[in-house]
């Protein structure tokens, strides 16, 4: 069993108080790496350490060319190490090797787009409607950055949030989830490989209340940046402003996958399986409202049953599952008692509803591809995040119903529809309440596109141009190439 020690201004060092707790592997159900239990002293340590090498530090004093360059080879080391740390993130939280190889191959192109757009961030000459003023506009790295990342997805949201701001410039300090710490510990030696100075880039695991707390508290941040509930995100969100930390927030989701009665009902019902099941249901973005028009329910029902129940449920590292185990106990709960409230509230399960057993499961945290129909939209199952592999099946008559229901969510990270009507494709859209919509495809992301949420879903977007300012500061700079003396130095020029 390995154990992994914090990564603090470039080197890996023990806690603070000596301690260590397990990880557990969801599939076999025991522990498999030791993680190291951080404090408020080691976030204070890694902290100081970030704001004097991001500050006064080498990085500091790099032009942002040079930056760049570090960051594009980071890209390159984490290609070359793809398949070793995507074996490591399903070690750790059990999802799919197919998902998380695909995720970490993918990791690479933010480093390598952040890396190349380093020396493009210009300011600009401001044309002042003030004689003899010379007036232009840089921007400045905000300060050190936490970011807090989820269990479900590690390393790709490190990509997400970290790229953006080294490239802005800053420094940061990563808390990731305690029950997925293992791949972020394993990727920090691969900063320090890329040549990213000594107290740029660091890691301190550890609980929300010991490490996570004391990170958000601390007056040496100036950003946080976090993935995960919308409860949670509240609480560092009130936390965060009693000191005015800028925030960004990506948090839960409850999202609408429409499907009209003139879709290709073949690409529909494999858009839906893969937004809700190819994850185990394990994500922000999942497509858990799955909305079908009535005229068509009773055949594209039966579509995604029959896709449904072909899917092979158990060891998540084996290239033909389809389905693994919940992350951690807590949610594997979570879950089960929340197919049990569907079942209360008169929702019909078609598929699934309880624990799956039989050859290849082992850990005891799985739970069957669980879809219900009859679904109200004012039930508890179709309005909270529930986190698992469970669909809700809610039908509508027209295109006002759709988007009315679509939009009665505390929610808006994402949204799908499925059409062959150009109009209706760019109709909709305008009127759904999302951070991103995809027509006639699920779950697609890329460096290049912001993604965040509207609503309880989240403040501030990741990925693409856009998530750069996040991490910045505009200054303005007046210089006067006036000769005389103000006649009255009371009164503003």
């Amino acid at each position: 069993m390995k154990t992994y020690q914090l990564y603090i201004n470039g080197q890996y060092v023990d806690p603070a108080n000596g301690e260590w707790f397990d990880s557990i592997d969801p599939y076999r159900g025991e522990a498999w790496a030791k993680i190291p239990r951080g404090t408020a002293a080691d976030a204070d340590k890694a902290v100081k350490s970030a704001n004097e090498a991001m500050w006064r530090g080498p990085w500091a004093k790099m032009t942002a060319s040079a930056r760049g360059k570090v960051m594009r080879k980071l890209g390159d080391l984490v290609a070359a190490n793809a398949e070793r740390l995507a074996e490591i993130e399903v070690r750790d939280n059990g999802k799919l090797m197919a998902e998380m190889l695909g995720q970490l191959r993918y990791h690479p192109e933010w480093w390598w787009y952040f890396g190349g757009l380093v020396d493009k961030l210009e300011g600009g000459l401001v044309p002042i409607d003030k004689a003899e003023t010379f007036a232009y506009t840089t921007h400045e790295p905000v300060g050190v950055v936490a970011a807090l990342t989820a269990w479900n997805s590690p390393l790709l949201f490190v990509a997400w949030k970290c790229a953006a701001a080294l490239a802005a410039g800053c420094a940061v300090v990563v808390k990731p989830s305690e029950f997925t710490s293992a791949s972020t510990l394993e990727f920090a030696a691969l900063t320090r490989e890329a040549g990213i100075p000594d107290g740029i880039f660091n890691v301190v695991t550890g609980f929300g209340p010991e490490a996570g707390s004391a990170l958000i508290a601390h007056p040496g941040v100036a950003k946080i940046t976090f993935t995960g509930s919308d409860t949670t995100g509240a609480k560092v969100y009130e936390t965060a402003a009693k000191s005015l930390k800028r925030v960004s927030l990506e948090l839960g989701g409850k999202s609408p996958n429409i499907v009209f009665e003139d879709a290709d009902l073949t690409a529909a019902a494999a858009g839906a399986i893969s937004g809700i099941f190819a994850a185990t249901g394990q994500t922000c973005i999942a497509g858990s409202r799955l909305l079908v028009q009535s005229s068509i329910k009773e055949k594209f029902v039966a579509r995604v049953l029959e896709l449904a129940k072909s899917a092979k449920i158990g060891d998540p590292m084996q290239s033909d599952t389809n389905v693994g185990p919940i992350t951690t106990p807590a949610q594997y709960k979570k879950v089960l008692d929340y197919i049990d409230i569907a079942k209360a509230e008169g929702a019909r399960c078609l598929l699934g509803g309880k624990p799956a057993s039989g050859d290849g499961i082992k850990g005891g945290q799985f739970v069957e591809p669980t879809i219900f129909t009859d679904v109200d939209n004012t039930m508890r199952i179709a309005r909270e995040e529930v986190f698992g592999p469970v669909l809700s099946i809610v039908s509508f008559d027209t295109e006002e119903d759709a988007i009315r229901i679509a939009n009665d969510t505390i929610y808006g990270l994402a949204a799908g529809i499925w059409t062959k009507d150009l109009a209706r494709a760019i109709r909709v859209p305008k009127q759904l309440r999302a951070g991103t919509v995809w027509v006639n495809t699920y779950r697609a992301i890329s460096y290049m596109m912001p993604f965040g949420g509207m609503k309880h879903s989240g403040v501030g977007r990741e990925s693409g141009i856009d998530a750069v300012r996040e991490y910045q500061e505009t200054k303005s700079v007046w210089i006067s190439t006036a000769t005389d003396v103000p006649a009255n130095p009371f009164v503003m020029r």
